[in-house]
């Protein structure tokens, strides 16, 4: 077993670091809730860096550690102290199925096989396998909303209005700018903002969403980037749900779901 000090392990788990805390936010819908879960998976393996198992791929070593604790906590679900956005997304969270929601954003955010959530969660692989069903069924049907694209690639926003349109979700419009994206929030308010990074005219989606969330109001976002561990520094505010590019279809499925049923707005600032 590499020791607690060892390069290679200090490497490995800096390197995945970035994506254990994008799972935890998601998980949570909250940054901060989110990161003392990553800190916590952090500590115990440095009291007992034997939890760190180096028969399996780092990146699973890590998340079973980090799901050790977490299934340990008893997966919590507040029941009190929120308002607004915050407690209805404390409801929807408290009628989910048990495990549902982990093995979803496992295999669908972070890309584990469903063998590897298997490991992960510490279950068998048909387990596995049926939360993550279960979980596109209880996320499809808890809520649907109006969307608001900002993409400046034609065939990405395309393809983006696609997959949220056949989840049952209506898409308000897309912009290309962060000009055209204040017109159009202004336009008709949306329940969730789908953002690309860089825009068209070198704006910025951060830029735009941030000035539309001052204008008009708390709202959820997902952001996406072909960068997503330059996000995710530990150094300010950052997004709770993110999806990196390329994507795939079940990776937005899950953020849209998510972020809707959270209503999350954890978003950057530069």
């Amino acid at each position: 077993m590499t020791g607690p000090s060892s390069p290679d392990m200090t490497s490995a788990i800096g390197g995945n670091l970035p994506y254990l805390r994008r799972y935890a936010r998601a998980l949570t819908g909250q940054q901060d809730s989110g990161d003392r879960y990553a800190a916590a998976a952090l500590e115990a393996i440095l009291n007992d860096p034997e939890l760190y198992d180096a028969s399996l791929s780092d990146k699973v070593a890590l998340f079973r550690v980090f799901h050790a604790i977490w299934s340990s906590s008893g997966m919590p679900v507040s029941n009190g102290g929120e308002v607004g956005l915050a407690a209805r997304a404390q409801l929807h969270l408290s009628r989910l199925t048990e495990n549902t929601r982990e093995a979803l954003l496992l295999h669908t955010i972070e890309e584990f096989t469903i063998d590897e959530v298997a490991t992960i969660m510490q279950v068998d692989s048909d387990e596995a396998g049926q939360y993550v069903e279960t979980a596109f069924l209880e996320m499809r049907d808890a809520i649907s909303g109006k969307i608001m694209i900002i993409e400046d690639e034609a065939v990405i926003a395309m393809d983006l209005e696609g997959i949220v349109m056949d989840m049952g979700h209506r898409v308000t419009g897309v912009a290309r700018t962060e000009g055209d994206a204040l017109d159009l929030a202004a336009k008709e308010r949306p329940d969730l903002i789908l953002s690309d990074i860089q825009l068209a005219d070198d704006s910025s989606g951060i830029d735009a969403v941030n000035q539309i969330i001052a204008r008009d109001g708390d709202l959820p976002v997902i952001f996406i980037t072909a960068f997503p561990e330059r996000l995710l520094t530990g150094e300010g505010p950052e997004p709770a749900f993110l999806i990196s590019k390329p994507y795939t279809e079940n990776q937005v499925r899950s953020a849209v779901s998510q972020a809707l049923f959270f209503a999350s707005t954890e978003t950057l600032i530069r």
